[in-house]
């Protein structure tokens, strides 16, 4: 029986959902009727086993309480285990073992009696039981080999508790030939069911993966959409103080608003925080500027000039100025196939200020035929940089386009 713990794992995930049904694994539940099923079968043969070893006239006195031990408390372990589905493998494996062991002690516990050799030993009618038993509890490999040789197994037992006079060759070989075939057709049943059930329960943990991530991604959508609501009363509220300000004091608060919201709504486009107020050095800029390029994957030559005196940027200052850069270098990329893009970072300790360049040679565009609703200028760069109180300038022409974005330390 195959471990089934990471199904049982993900179908306790799966559960939680609700969804009834969407948790019943097939492979599981073939593996349980299997052992149920066998544990029937198994009864019928090892009451007719136990019932024969009563009236056995072939096993040595001394024998036969100890032979019916052996075999027979373990063959009621494996059903009660079989049956309840719990230590199944323990079971099943205490049996096999045990049965395998009676079945080499045979010759020893029967030298010297009188037997027939038309009578089948109660010993034979347990070999089907066994190798049935092999198949659920142990692996393709080990069961297979079980299936195989313990017939065979039996056969020379049988034979040297005969000594192997020429009368018993072919009942003996009837005996194992039945049973080998018997068992052969039974584990090629198990493996087609397993089989079966398998290529199911693959089918359904992908559709259930595809479920998951269309539900991830329809949460993702919603929470879009809560967000852009959200940003639109932050937007419009910032208009309205701007609109009704009057004194000094009202026009500073909408200045406030008016630059929190569009730094909020500069950064929805990415799926990043804003950062901290804490104060990085320039060369943080830089290390996520390289991180984009890598991951635009083109030849961008990136060129750094910072004096090592340059001010350190607030943690919130240097994200929104690597994610102007990003969208600079993206556009960059996206309209002039990122022909002669260069980027140029630099800073000096005066007038205390960072600069970042990103330029490229392709054909460039007119600013103003941009339409309205095309944001990775307006609200990506220009926006996102102004929220804190930088500059940003965009020049283009035939001849490629050029952005240049600079933040200046407040003195005190």
């Amino acid at each position: 029986m195959t471990d089934s713990r990471p199904l049982r794992v993900l179908r306790e995930e799966l559960e939680s959902t609700g969804i009834p049904g969407i948790a019943s694994f097939t492979r599981e539940r073939v593996e349980r009727v299997m052992a149920v099923s066998v544990a029937l079968a198994f009864g019928a043969l090892g009451a007719q086993a136990f019932f024969a070893a009563l009236g056995a006239q072939d096993v040595r006195e001394g024998w036969e309480l100890a032979l019916m031990l052996v075999v027979f408390v373990p063959f009621v372990v494996m059903e009660v285990t079989f049956f309840s589905g719990r230590f199944t493998l323990f079971g099943g494996r205490f049996f096999v073992v045990a049965y395998t062991a009676s079945l080499a002690v045979w010759p020893w516990a029967t030298a010297g009696s009188e037997t027939v050799i038309t009578y089948q030993p109660w010993i034979y009618f347990l070999v089907t039981v066994a190798t049935v038993a092999s198949v659920i509890v142990f692996p393709r490999p080990v069961h297979v080999a079980i299936t195989v040789l313990l017939p065979f197994a039996y056969g020379l037992v049988r034979m040297i508790e005969l000594r192997f006079v020429a009368d018993a060759w072919i009942a003996v070989s009837l005996d194992t030939s039945f049973s080998l075939i018997l068992g052969s057709v039974l584990m090629m049943l198990a493996w087609t069911f397993r089989t079966a059930s398998s290529t199911i329960d693959e089918r359904r943990l992908r559709a259930v993966s595809s479920y998951a991530q269309a539900a991830a991604v329809n949460a993702t959508e919603r929470e879009r959409v809560a967000v852009a609501a959200l940003m639109h009363d932050s937007v419009l509220a910032a208009l309205l103080a701007a609109e009704r300000a009057e004194t000094p004091r009202e026009r500073d608060l909408a200045v406030s608003m008016a630059r929190e919201a569009l730094t909020r709504l500069a950064n929805t486009d990415r799926d990043v925080g804003e950062g901290s107020d804490a104060p990085v050095p320039a060369g943080a800029i830089v290390a996520d500027i390289r991180r984009t390029i890598d991951d635009a994957r083109c030849p961008a030559e990136l060129v750094v000039d910072l004096d090592p005196d340059t001010p350190e940027v607030p943690g919130r200052v240097a994200r929104a100025l690597a994610l102007a850069a990003a969208q600079a270098i993206s556009n960059a990329v996206e309209h002039a196939a990122g022909a002669g893009l260069v980027v140029r970072v630099s800073g000096s300790a005066e007038p205390g200020r960072v600069v970042i360049v990103v330029a490229d040679s392709g054909p460039g565009f007119d600013i103003d035929e941009v339409p309205a609703d095309r944001l990775g200028i307006r609200a990506s760069i220009l926006a996102r940089v102004s929220a804190f109180g930088g500059s940003a300038e965009v020049v283009s022409s035939k001849d490629g386009t050029r952005v240049t974005m600079t933040w200046r330390a407040v003195r005190p």
